[in-house]
This record gives C-alpha cells, structure tokens and sequence, in this order.
C-alpha cells in the first residue's frame, strides 16, 4: 500500500473520528463531553465517504477504515451501557469479519443473491426508507439508549416518556431489521467456509 493513502482527506478525518470516539469513552458519564464527542463521529462519518468521493480519494484502506471506527465507537457504547453490551459488539465484529474475509472493501456489492428482505434493506447502499430506518437502529439505538439511561432525552432535551418510549421501539425494531441481516451474513458465511473445506477434502 502507498503510504500517501494514509494521508487523504477521508483518512485524516478517520483519524478524528478515533480521537472522538476516545475522548467519549473518557468522558462517557459527563452527557455535556460525550454526546458532542461521540455523535460529531458519527456525523463524520457520513461526511468522509462523500469527501473522498468528491476528492477521488477512495481506498482499500479507508473504506477498512471507517468500518473499524464504526464498531469501535458502537462497541464502545454498549459495553460501557450494559453488561450483556458485549454480545452486541461480538455479533457486529463477527459479520465484519465474515463479510472482509470473504469479499473485502466490496462486501456491499455481495449481496445480490441474497433473500428478498436483504436486498430490500441493503438496496443503494441503505438509501432506501427501509434501509434508513435499519441504519439508524443500528447508529441512533445506542445514543438514544445513553440519552434514556443518563436522563439526558428528559432532563436536557425535556422529550416527554411516552415520545422517548415510542422511538425507542421504532429504534429496537430497526436494529432488530439489521440483526436479522447480520445473522443471514454470519450462516452465509459458515456456507462458504463449508463448502470451502468439503472441496479441498474431496
């Protein structure tokens, strides 16, 4: 790899992004530190992928990358959150790796045999209502979990119970929708190794 890779825009941004999310682990009890730490990564992060596109600076690597900062910065949230967090952040490295080990930085583009349901939430990269609404489960639950457990949504924000409760489900029901595509990837995954083994076997 060019080192120089290391240094587009996109990158640098990235490494902004771990910084924050840092600074948010160390500030995680202070809602005043962390929530402008941690959902400014999160706005960069959908800011770097049109940067380097517009630059025409895209990577392997950095599409590695901001992967990587994306589960760093989730896991680091629903470990720090609850106890059984970590089941969470397993599940999501474990389809980063069964997705990376078997297609790379094109992963996105693997789904095309997939069932319905999965093309209709991975349909143009998540932009569709349905995939918007699966990726904000995935982004937006945790963040909106820290706000509920730290009073913030009630206290700061002064969004009433019932409101909170109601996004709350809409939240769990998208991340559930990415769950389900997590786990078709993770048996799809287990196929491929499988078949891999059965045909050097034989």
């Amino acid at each position: 790899m060019s080192l120089e890779k290391c240094f587009f825009v996109p990158n640098i941004i990235g490494y902004i992004r771990i910084v924050l999310v840092l600074a948010a682990w160390c500030a995680f009890n202070n809602h005043a530190l962390f929530l402008p730490a941690y959902v400014t990564s999160i706005i960069l992060d959908g800011i770097d992928g049109w940067i380097a596109r517009r630059l025409n600076q895209t990577s392997r690597f950095g599409a590695w990358l901001d992967v990587i900062i994306d589960n760093m910065g989730r896991s680091m949230v629903w470990n720090m959150l609850f106890q059984w967090g970590w089941l969470i952040s397993t599940l999501e490295w474990c389809v980063f790796v069964c997705n990376y080990s078997a297609f790379g930085v094109q992963w996105k583009s693997s789904f095309k045999e997939s069932p319905y349901w999965v093309n209709a939430i991975m349909a143009k990269g998540f932009k569709t209502p349905l995939g918007v609404f699966t990726v904000a489960g995935l982004h937006v639950l945790p963040v909106w979990l820290y706000g509920c457990q730290h009073g913030v949504l009630t206290n700061t924000f002064y969004i009433p119970e019932w409101c909170q409760g109601l996004v709350l489900l809409l939240l769990i029901a998208g991340r559930l929708l990415c769950m389900s595509v997590e786990m078709w990837c993770i048996w799809t995954h287990v196929l491929y190794l499988t078949d891999i083994k059965e045909t050097k076997h034989n």
